[in-house]
């Protein structure tokens, strides 16, 4: 890896330091921070996903521990979060606060990664408890919303309560009219066992569907949602505004054509995507975050 891509790993035993001697200051770092607003009209976001390492999710491509290093994410969080056209940042507590203490999200939206129970590959998958954020800790904290990821397995007794426990996240957000960017999928498990994302258009419409409805009110719902064939379909089932994640996709120029395709539609208003830009194949994170910037600004004007 080029000196020239990432910056030198250095200031991240003073993270440690603080942790242990001075936890306060991350609260007092976080109620300094500077904010920015939500989009307006016709704006649309590139959000930087950081949540992956904290449901045990570290593999990029055929690289299982790539996220096995937070000085190494740290450092990539740190290039992407510094380009032109990057908004924010999507991220569990632990990820937050570093990042807050190093002074990377002055200006940045930042959400809060909620539920992250539903460890990659437990049985206890689909049951995705809220182990990080909740609503009254995204307000407190100065952050501008918070994420849940939603599995919906009609075959897994367990995904009513992963259900039950997003629309109270939902509800509690709306409440303090902070956004809930909810995360929707249809799953079921393969004869392996493992979990796995159905991407037709008809489950991932369904699933859509499921998600909107959650909560008593979907004033402050917004969806996260995969660029899968027929999109003009998926974006049909829906009049919340939605953002296209980025998951881990093999060959990554095909990802960025779909991206672009799906971001010309009047519902879609931007990108959240982590492993695809700070882990791409050729390990050039300014590279590929400026690529995607470029795909979201051509859709501002």
């Amino acid at each position: 890896m080029s000196d020239l891509t990432l910056p030198r790993t250095s200031g991240y035993e003073r993270l440690t330091q603080i942790r242990a001697t001075r936890p306060e200051e991350i609260a007092e770092a976080a109620a300094r921070r500077q904010r920015r607003g939500l989009p307006g009209e016709g704006e649309r976001l590139l959000i930087i996903a950081a949540d992956h390492t904290a449901r045990g999710a570290l593999g990029v491509r055929d690289r299982p521990l790539a996220m096995a290093s937070r000085a190494d994410l740290l450092d990539r969080l740190q290039v992407a979060l510094s380009r032109p056209g990057v908004d924010g940042i999507l991220a569990s507590p632990d990820v937050m606060e570093d990042l807050i203490l190093l002074g990377a999200l002055e200006g940045k939206l930042a959400f809060g990664s909620m539920n992250r129970g539903g460890l990659l590959g437990s049985v206890f998958e689909v049951d995705d408890r809220f182990t990080g954020f909740d609503a009254a800790s995204i307000d407190e904290m100065g952050l501008d919303g918070g994420k849940m990821l939603v599995r919906i397995d009609p075959a897994d007794p367990a995904t009513v309560a992963t259900l039950e426990s997003c629309a109270r996240a939902v509800t509690d957000l709306a409440r303090r009219r902070l956004p809930a960017m909810v995360e929707p999928f249809w799953a079921r498990r393969s004869e392996s066992g493992a979990l796995r994302n159905d991407l037709s258009p008809e489950a991932v419409i369904r699933a859509i569907s499921v998600a909107q409805a959650l909560g008593t009110t979907s004033a402050y719902t917004w969806l996260k949602i995969p660029a899968v064939a027929e999109m003009e379909r998926v974006m049909a089932a829906t009049t919340l505004p939605a953002l296209l994640l980025g998951g881990d996709p093999p060959d990554i120029d095909a990802a960025y054509a779909d991206w672009d395709r799906a971001l010309s539609l009047p519902g879609v208003r931007g990108l959240v995507v982590g492993r695809a830009l700070l882990y791409p194949p050729d390990d050039d994170v300014a590279k590929a975050v400026d690529n995607a910037a470029a795909l979201v600004r051509e859709t501002r004007a």
